[in-house]
């Protein structure tokens, strides 16, 4: 005696097929490991979407508490609060406003490496004038140094390290 075919059994052999009732998850899986790889390249890049150059130094680095507030200077001298642009003279209430009134947190300042250091000196002494005494360089860690065993810091597109600023108190 012969079965019928596949999903057959009735009279003669010509039942219905049943439709498959599985998913095939190897594909999802796929291309949930390959936009899980995308994001983790391109999420270290978004931190800050102003581009600078850093200088490299090998100053250990410090340890950060709470979000910091970022200060760029770009290679043309525009000076910019987080990714917005700002003017010099509009600096300190733009910085006061950002911070609700707190003079104590933390302002990195990252300056592009070919601009000279007045301007950068320009911009941190107008933020200490302000009432900001928290205020640190950015610089980028040199290639091939490790100082005190101390690993890779993130501190801006390019990662670095603070070296804290003497505002001459």
């Amino acid at each position: 005696m012969a079965m019928g075919g596949i999903g057959g059994g009735g009279r003669n052999g010509k039942g219905r097929y049943r439709p498959l009732a599985e998913i095939n998850v190897t594909p999802l899986v796929d291309v949930m490991l390959v936009l899980l790889i995308i994001f983790m390249v391109t999420a270290p890049l978004m931190t800050s979407g102003v581009t600078v150059d850093l200088p490299k130094t090998s100053a250990n680095p410090v340890n950060t508490d709470s979000q910091p507030i970022t200060i760029s200077i770009n290679a043309q001298g525009k000076v910019f609060l987080q990714n917005d642009p700002v003017d010099i003279g509009d600096l300190v209430a733009r910085l006061q406003a950002a911070t609700n009134g707190q003079t104590d947190r933390r302002i990195f300042v990252r300056g592009d490496q070919s601009i000279s250091y007045g301007q950068i000196m320009q911009v941190m002494g107008t933020i200490v004038s302000g009432g900001f005494s928290k205020v640190a360089l950015l610089a980028q860690q040199p290639s091939g140094s490790n100082p005190g065993g101390v690993g890779p810091v993130s501190g801006g597109v390019n990662g670095g390290t603070a070296a804290p600023a003497n505002s001459g108190q």
